[in-house]
């Protein structure tokens, strides 16, 4: 197969060695069978086909690490009442939020999930994202969980685009088990969880540690069953109040804990001793109006990486926008610009497990970048409802 030569960009690796180096900006990079084979400068052309990329930035892919877009129904009404003062938890616990989801997920076949689904994968890769993490959780009964990720896995047979999927049965108590949590995690969450892998449909296992979802002692068995598994495990953590799913998260080697408004510093270090990525979602946050931000000076200080993500979902945070996430992430959350880019590229990847595949412009990994018409990452974090993508490159071919 011919090797692809990119230049005349401006690089971006992702890789702050490379990044920080006299030549960043100049470099030029080689690919070949869908991988990355060098990244320098005046790399060889001989036999190689040439792209001029006219000056134009190159960086890693998008990674959205954080989604939930296999779902049925609309959660606007909640939207509505939100706005007249009711608080989320209220309109959870009268049968609304993840609830109502479900009931509208449960009535859907699965050429019926994976067609609604496509329209808000479409507008991610629209971004560049080249990598989409797709959680279940709104079947919330063995069946339609299952079918959930099975439409997740589907949509990578229509789309160029690496589909990562993530088991979130434990992510609310459906109406049948009202008051037998015990009972949905082992009867639904584990046995479902059992015949998701038997299958081959899942890659990680999450859960909601909150008020109105699960504890800790409720998700452990659970989190040992996925252990003994082999899965990794990450956690919806800290979003509403503390409930020490952090620190529980960590004690399992979570790849990522999500959300963390109320994480504590102590939640930090317990991070970074365990390697554990802070996933933040400021779409969650804006929506919600919350007031309470991530403890990220703590994460900084402690050396816990940070990574971005839509968080798409039907009501809490319909976002289908990797660039106004890098924003939002900038401006809600004072990230630097490098910190936003790397949140959806390096980072996300390995709060993926998937640093080793993508997220940076190195060689070995695959070769999954993005030409955008602007010259620095600051165009791309600074400005609002713009989309300057000129090119999406998926496994060194471009894509639509």
């Amino acid at each position: 197969m011919l090797a692809t030569l990119w230049t005349n960009a401006r690089v971006v690796t992702a890789d702050a060695a490379i990044d920080r180096a006299p030549n960043a900006g100049t470099l030029e990079v080689l690919t070949q069978g869908g991988r990355i084979i060098a990244v320098g400068p005046a790399l060889s052309r001989e036999g190689c086909r040439v792209v001029d990329c006219g000056g134009r930035l190159l960086t890693p892919a998008p990674v959205d690490c954080h989604t939930h877009i296999v779902f049925g129904g609309d959660r606007a009404n909640e939207f509505e009442q939100r706005l007249e003062g009711v608080p989320y938890a209220q309109i959870a616990q009268t049968g609304g939020g993840i609830k109502a989801s479900m009931r509208a997920t449960r009535d859907m076949s699965l050429e019926a999930l994976v067609a609604a689904s496509l329209a808000r994968l479409d507008h991610l890769l629209s971004e560049g994202v080249s990598t989409v993490e797709v959680k279940s959780g709104y079947g919330l009964s063995v069946k339609a969980e299952l079918t959930m990720l099975r439409a997740a896995r589907a949509l990578a047979q229509v789309r160029g685009v690496r589909i990562v999927t993530t088991w979130l049965a434990a992510h609310a108590l459906p109406p049948e088990y009202e008051g037998r949590p015990d009972a949905y995690i082992a009867e639904v969450a584990i046995a479902g969880l059992e015949a998701a892998h038997a299958e081959g449909l899942v890659d990680a296992v999450d859960s909601f540690c909150e008020g109105i979802a699960f504890t800790t002692a409720q998700l452990a068995p659970l989190y040992d069953r996925a252990a003994a598994l082999g899965l990794p495990v990450k956690i919806h953590a800290e979003q509403l109040s503390h409930m020490g799913g952090t620190a529980f998260a960590c004690g399992y080697g979570a790849v990522s804990a999500d959300h963390l408004e109320y994480a504590t510093e102590a939640d930090a270090q317990a991070m970074a001793a365990s390697g554990t990525v802070a996933v933040l979602l400021p779409g969650a946050f804006y929506m919600l109006r919350e007031t309470v931000l991530p403890p990220v000076a703590a994460f900084r200080a402690a050396g816990v990486p940070m990574a971005l993500a839509t968080d798409c979902n039907p009501g809490t945070s319909p976002l289908t926008s990797i660039l106004l996430t890098m924003n939002m992430g900038a401006t809600l959350f004072r990230l630097t610009v490098p910190e936003c880019l790397l949140g959806v590229t390096a980072h996300a990847a390995r709060a993926l497990g998937l640093q080793d595949e993508t997220g940076r412009i190195a060689p070995g990994l695959s070769a999954d970048m993005v030409l955008w018409d602007v010259q620095t990452p600051a165009q791309l974090v600074a400005r609002i409802g713009f989309n300057p993508l000129h090119a999406r490159i998926f496994k060194g071919e471009v894509v639509a």
